[in-house]
């Protein structure tokens, strides 16, 4: 693993020596902060309207988690969607480019030690993006007791989610040299992953099921809700380790090709 140590502190200087890291977490934390501030207001204007209602004890009578955490953890599902590509496009697309990555395979580094420096690299840029946002519970406090439950689970599961995104991603990096079309190949493919299940919403056949437990919007649902399942859990860690191992089999067949 001391070989993965060594790409991942590479990476993390490529990310944080550059604009590139700062300016991703800069228009995350605006956009999933106007998000987070739009769901508090219409919490406290609901609590205002329900407070002029008889019987009516206090903010604490209106669940938060239905009005601000699981909208919330959804609309942050969405901007990692348009996230991610940004964080993963450079990952291999770069190296291949400037040709680097033939004196990385010359160093004495196993492939998985190079696809594991990589991919934690982008695993911080996400918490990066991620841990500022826990902030919000202290104004969340303010109104009322933080349901630490459905916060947990929440957090959870966006960071499974973007972890799945960052390993497509990643596998997208292998096979381009070009970041532009490999962040736009990434969006394309985690766009499908994500409405794959609207056409077979309505339809019960074997085959509607199948598309219905690939879509990725559908295992974060109930994290969103608190709700952790072992089947949900079980999905990210496939789809994650699935593409990284994709990422593996299109380095060994860069050599081949030499």
């Amino acid at each position: 693993m001391s070989g993965a140590l060594v790409v991942l502190k590479r990476e993390l200087k490529s990310y944080f020596y550059s604009p590139i890291a700062y300016a991703i977490i800069v228009m995350f934390l605006v956009i999933s902060g106007y998000f987070f501030y739009s769901g508090m207001a219409f919490f406290s204007v609901a609590s205002f309207e329900m407070s002029r209602t008889v019987g009516f004890t206090g903010p604490q009578d209106l669940e938060i988690a239905d009005f601000v955490l699981r909208p919330f953890f959804g609309n942050i599902g969405v901007i990692l969607l348009l996230m991610a590509p940004l964080i993963t496009m450079r990952l291999f697309s770069e190296e291949k480019k400037t040709g680097s990555i033939e004196l990385l395979f010359t160093w004495p580094l196993r492939d998985g030690e190079l696809v594991a420096g990589k991919y934690l690299a982008a695993l911080i840029v996400l918490m990066a993006l991620l841990i500022p946002t826990m902030s919000y519970a202290i104004v969340i406090n303010l109104y009322t007791d933080v349901p630490w439950g459905v916060l947990i689970a929440g957090y959870l599961g966006v960071f499974l989610l973007g972890s799945a995104f960052i390993a497509l991603g990643l596998f997208v990096s292998t096979l381009t040299e070009n970041q532009i079309i490999s962040s736009a190949i990434t969006f394309g493919c985690l766009l499908i992953f994500w409405v794959i299940a609207w056409t077979a919403a309505h339809n019960t056949d074997t085959f509607s099921q199948v598309l219905r437990y690939l879509s990725i919007l559908r295992h974060q649902d109930d994290f969103a809700k608190g709700v952790i399942k072992l089947s949900d859990v079980i999905y990210y860690f496939s789809f994650i380790f699935f593409f990284i191992f994709l990422s593996l089999r299109s380095l060994e067949s860069k050599k081949w090709r030499g």
